[in-house]
């Protein structure tokens, strides 16, 4: 019986074969190729290392994901484009990772495509060829290694478990940071045991009730988070830039009487906030006033060039458990206060979960800080280069104040608060462009009259 099956087998590999001599146009190698890690951004030239899903021995197959990464504000999962098995990792989690240089080494068991080689040889990693042979005689099957290789499959490190401690998001990582805690001591609740925000208090308040004697507070070093540099970065940049504040106060009683209509037929979550009432009106105003929404092109001192954009890509400040991101809106020149709406709402959700991808951070033409929305009236908002303008908006609040007949009347107001690059941008022009801004706001109904 086990001599008939053998047979049978080998006569099946032996037909295998034949096919592979006719149509197959790969050859194996052995490799141990070091894994650079590709450019994931525009300009990045690091990011942190969040988590390892592999570790040395580990058997991965291609697009099994390797690890998850953080640039500058966007997270992301760097996956095999092999099959094969893990021999080094260069780096620790929560290590900074350079662009260009080795992530880890990859042990190559798998047919090399053309294209595949072609990478190998870019890339420099190490080969031992193999010459082209002749087709080898079927074998009979080595139960033995195929036993090996289902146990490594079926293995702590195999993509099929994913049990291990240590799984995170950004945002979670950064609360552990602040709490001064490992990842590692925490027991997730969440799917494939993730850590959520709820398992970090939780574990916190334990290990606060169990300690008897509270240690001496003391000071805290610590590096810059992903988000932390690159705002660093942004920020020493427009520090070259001389700033033209103006603020102006609007009063918002018509707006807010205009929405109070039109929520009365909305549901109970999908309301409309001024926000993208603010940020039609202030579409329609650049409309008028272009200069506010250009690029100024500094890349060569002795000849600055000023692009003005076509489409009004309005970046939108968003507060989040991992800092200030910034999604942008795109074409509000086209787009009805309704969807900039339901923009902003699904812009600002995958902020706060740490699901912007990088195309939703590039591009801005103007931006737009809501800080209002914490706290404050008047504001010095910092441009971000190349843009030349950016608008603050202040809190809403209710003042005393006078009708026409010079009785107290309640009246509700904010304040908008102008940064325009003063290199390019007069006083007189941010000036025209807010009160045009301002009238917008208190004069719904003139709209209609400019609305495309």
């Amino acid at each position: 019986m086990a001599a008939t099956f053998s047979a049978k087998l080998a006569l099946h590999q032996g037909s295998r074969f034949i096919n592979h001599r006719l149509f197959h146009t790969t050859r194996r190698r052995d490799i141990v190729k070091p894994f650079l890690l590709a450019d994931i951004g525009e300009g990045t030239r690091e990011c942190q290392i969040i988590q390892w899903f592999v570790q040395p021995g580990a058997r991965v197959e291609q697009f099994d994901k390797l690890c998850e990464v953080q640039s500058d504000k966007t997270a992301s999962d760097i996956t095999s484009p092999f099959d094969g098995v893990i021999k080094k990792l260069y780096y620790e989690a929560d290590d900074m990772a350079l662009v260009g240089k080795p992530l880890l080494d990859i042990d190559i068991q798998s047919d090399i495509t053309p294209e595949s080689e072609a990478l190998i040889e870019e890339s420099g990693g190490e080969k031992a060829d193999v010459p082209r042979k002749e087709a080898p005689q079927p074998q009979a099957p080595r139960h033995e290694d195929s036993n090996v290789e289902r146990e490594e499959v079926q293995g702590p490190l195999s993509r099929t478990k994913h049990q291990d401690k240590g799984l995170a998001t950004p945002a979670v990582r950064h609360l552990i940071k602040e709490h001064n805690i490992r990842v590692q001591d925490i027991d997730g609740s969440g799917k494939d045991g993730r850590v959520l925000k709820e398992d970090v208090h939780r574990h916190v308040s334990q290990t606060t009730q169990k300690s008897t004697q509270q240690p001496a507070a003391k000071d805290q070093k610590k590096p810059l988070t992903p988000v932390q540099m690159a705002m660093f970065k942004t920020m020493t940049r427009s520090l070259t830039i001389p700033h033209f504040l103006y603020s102006s106060t609007v009063d918002t009683g018509n707006l807010n009487r205009f929405r109070a209509k039109i929520n009365n037929t909305r549901e109970a979550g999908n309301k409309l906030t001024p926000l993208p009432f603010i940020l039609k009106a202030i579409s329609l105003a650049t409309g008028h006033h272009p200069l506010l929404n250009a690029w100024l092109d500094t890349s060569d001192p002795k000849k600055p060039e000023l692009s003005y954009k076509a489409a009004h890509d309005f970046g939108i400040a968003v507060d989040t458990p991992s800092g200030l991101l910034v999604p942008v809106i795109r074409n509000i020149e086209s787009q009805s206060v309704g969807t900039i709406a339901e923009q902003i709402k699904m812009l600002s959700s995958k902020a706060r979960e740490g699901k912007l991808g990088p195309k939703d951070l590039q591009g801005a033409t103007f931006s737009v800080s809501n800080i209002g929305s914490i706290g404050g009236g008047v504001v010095a908002p910092i441009i971000v280069e190349p843009q030349v303008a950016i608008v603050g908006v202040g809190r809403a609040k209710v003042v005393p104040g006078f009708d026409e007949q010079g009785n107290v009347v309640k009246k509700e107001e904010m304040v908008l608060s102008w940064s325009a690059d003063h290199r390019v941008v007069d006083g007189a022009e941010c000036a025209r462009c807010a009160e045009r801004v301002n009238w917008y706001l208190q004069n719904m109904e003139a709209w209609m009259l400019e609305m495309k």
